[in-house]
């Protein structure tokens, strides 16, 4: 094992640094002839608007500054070591895309310029639509869902206005989807006003072609699935369950999170599917941001493209392009404007650069890895997978469990997930609720990560089991080499103890004098209460 220990600055939060007076930039005061032309600009400022005090921000020097984002960083490994993260994919995020959308020609643009000034734009998303077409077979893309279950959630929307405009709704209030798929499935139908229908799995990884025979009805709106599932498990009677839905009157939805095993291979639109979704952060190398800007891609027939949200990019004769707006029939926004732009250059230019051709050699490596990984994590001491009996090769990611390690050393998969870190691995998933295998992981290498890597992450692994079985306390206690040991969680769910605010903290977090290590004294009664 590489010998590993994260940076410990034990950095106080920026607003407690600095001392009045200190500036970064100091700003000129204003020139001669611009106040000659509008007068005092503090004028112009209406009198109830003027802050009557000075706001409450750090005053600090540009090197303090730097040294304290630095320091941030170097306590956080930033999904920058080695990152199997599985089920949500973590791929790099090309640093030329961060160099193009901070080019004044993108990030100074607003969305209600006038659609002329917005071409180049325009032509980027319009061009990304064309590219998801070409891989899905649908007719129309959309961006302007917040993530992979925002398009979750705009698929079950539509279905309940396509159903509306056959006047099928009041009789159409069920959605089927199965035990494994995304929860976001089950979660927007029942936003959206559906009743849920879950299939569970049988012994051969899906449900059984009865089971959805004896769920769908005159009363079903959609199928919400996705495939290949968590466990790695491709359904090869899909074609028949979309036959089966389209044969009652339902409509069907492809949740494509896990694309990077099939990405080239298969089209949604070939399989029957009505519409489908990416995850761009899963496939298309765009930053998930931690719940933050992120963007599902939903993609539908011309049957429901008058429904999608507006307004829709589209093209006119003579390559020029405009937005869309009306669309009497559209569900209306599921978020503003036509979507997080700077997300889309991420997945545009990572398409382009792959290609056809690389996209397809990528879900032929993100397969072999898989597989790579599946036969040398079997190989160590009380690893098992899901459904063991079946030994057709899995796709992208296989859901494994160390079920049998807690039950023989009492440690918990959450212990050898915290130890992991200490060598420099980025903690692994678990699994999405509800847990269908005990102690569960899932680790995903997709295309991007190096066998060297990957057989890094494996030694890891392997080490940290053995710790398990010969010394457990290790295990327990960690991690050992991080900036901070186990976060004490007690105070999670009570609202007495959170602070959003820099007032809330320092509300909630009294303290009578500088923290005790910066000036050597001894901790005040208040300051160790707080710190605690």
């Amino acid at each position: 094992m590489r010998r590993y220990h994260a940076a410990v600055w034990d950095e106080p939060l920026v607003l407690e640094l600095g001392r009045p007076g200190r500036r970064g930039l100091v700003f000129e005061d204003v020139e001669a002839e611009v106040r000659e032309a509008v007068g005092d600009p503090a004028a112009l400022v209406p009198a109830r608007l003027r802050r009557q005090d000075l706001p409450e921000l750090p005053e600090l020097s540009e090197p303090e500054v730097l040294r304290h984002y630095l320091h941030l960083s170097q306590e956080t490994m930033g999904m920058m070591g080695i990152s199997l993260f599985g089920t949500c994919t973590m791929k790099y995020n090309p640093r030329l895309a961060w160099e193009l959308v901070a080019r004044p020609e993108l990030a100074e643009l607003h969305p209600e310029q006038d659609d002329e000034t917005l071409q180049g734009v325009l032509e980027l998303v319009h061009g990304l639509d064309m590219i998801l077409r070409g891989l899905s077979g649908m007719d129309q893309f959309v961006f302007q869902p917040g993530g992979g279950a925002h398009a979750a959630y705009t698929h079950a929307v539509v279905t309940r206005a396509y159903h509306a405009s056959r006047g099928e709704l009041t009789q159409r209030d069920e959605i089927v989807t199965t035990i494994q798929a995304h929860p976001c499935n089950p979660a927007t139908a029942a936003a959206a006003g559906f009743k849920v229908v879950t299939l569970p799995l049988e012994e051969n990884g899906y449900p059984t072609l009865e089971a959805l025979e004896a769920a769908v009805s005159e009363r079903t709106a959609a199928l919400m699935v996705g495939n290949p599932d968590d466990m790695g498990i491709y359904n090869p009677e899909i074609h028949r369950w979309v036959e089966l839905v389209h044969a009652a009157g339902g409509l069907c939805f492809y949740d494509h999170a896990n694309f990077n095993g099939v990405m080239g291979k298969l089209k949604a639109r070939d399989l029957g599917f009505d519409a489908c979704m990416y995850m761009l952060h899963k496939t298309f190398g765009a930053p998930k941001a931690g719940g933050g800007p992120a963007v599902g891609a939903y993609g539908c027939t011309a049957e429901l493209a008058p429904f999608l949200p507006g307004p829709v990019i589209v093209r006119d004769d003579g390559d020029r392009y405009r937005l869309d707006r009306d669309r009497p029939q559209s569900i209306g926004k599921v978020r503003e404007f036509f979507g997080n732009v700077p997300q889309l250059v991420y997945a545009y230019t990572w398409s382009r650069a792959m290609g056809a051709e690389g996209i397809h050699e990528a879900s032929d490596v993100s397969v072999l890895l898989n597989n790579y990984m599946e036969k040398r994590l079997l190989e160590i001491r009380g690893v098992t997978k899901s459904h063991p009996h079946l030994t057709a090769p899995r796709l992208e990611m296989t859901r494994y469990s160390l079920g049998q390690v807690e039950e023989d050393t009492g440690i918990t998969v959450v212990d050898i997930q915290n130890r992991m870190v200490d060598f420099g691995i980025d903690a692994f998933w678990l699994s999405h609720e509800p847990w269908l295998v005990p102690a569960p992981f899932t680790p995903e290498a997709g295309e991007m990560w190096s066998r060297e890597d990957v057989d890094e992450w494996i030694d890891v692994l392997t080490h940290v089991v053995g710790e398990a079985y010969s010394d457990p306390e290790l295990v327990r206690t960690a991690p050992h080499n991080q900036a901070i040991r186990k976060l004490d969680g007690r105070n999670l769910d009570d609202p007495g103890a959170w602070a959003t605010t820099w007032r809330a903290y320092k509300r909630k977090r009294p303290r009578t004098r500088p923290r005790p290590e910066a000036d050597g004294g001894e901790a005040t009664e208040d300051w160790a209460k707080a710190a605690t």
